[in-house]
């Protein structure tokens, strides 16, 4: 079970639902009969791809961002933008990312829930990410999370923890 703060869980869902009433959801035949968590929209596809379309509000990601184990360095590494332009994009109102940039955005997100499911604390999946690890060519995990090839890389390193099988 992921170990989220109830106040960011709160407010994540808050997010995710107000993200998806103004997504074009419809598009995707999707029907919304009960209000989405943050958890239900990190396992269903569709509502993510349409939040990727819409492109994530900085008001979610700057929630996901207190969520994650990452610094702001790490996240203008993973965006491919500097630290000056997350800043810029802070203070710009009502700012939406580019599709490029929601998506990495929710795959940190999704790195970071499975992390927490292995891991149950956010210091523990930090120490891990910035751990070098031998079935991951003794580069950190975090040194991979750039590019989606990587994530997948970590991903399956922390699936096999969860089930117990140590490389």
């Amino acid at each position: 079970m992921t170990v989220i703060n109830s106040r960011i869980e709160n407010k994540l869902n808050k997010e995710i639902s107000a993200l998806l009433k103004q997504s074009n959801i419809a598009k995707f035949n999707i029907k919304l009969k009960r209000q989405i968590s943050y958890e239900d929209f990190l396992t269903d596809k569709m509502l993510i791809i349409a939040a990727i379309r819409t492109g994530i509000p900085y008001s979610l990601f700057d929630l996901i961002q207190d969520y994650t184990p990452f610094t702001e360095n790490d996240w203008a590494n993973f965006l491919d933008i500097s630290t000056k332009s997350l800043q810029r994009y802070k203070s710009a109102d009502k700012y939406h990312f580019k599709p490029i940039h929601s998506e990495k955005i929710i795959e940190m997100a999704e790195v970071t829930k499975i992390g927490l499911d292995v891991f149950g604390s956010t210091e523990k999946l930090k120490l891990w990410l910035n751990t070098p690890n031998f079935a991951l060519g003794n580069l950190k995990p975090i040194e991979l999370l750039k590019d989606s090839y990587g994530k997948e890389l970590v991903i399956s390193e922390l699936t096999r923890i969860s089930h117990g099988i140590f490389v």
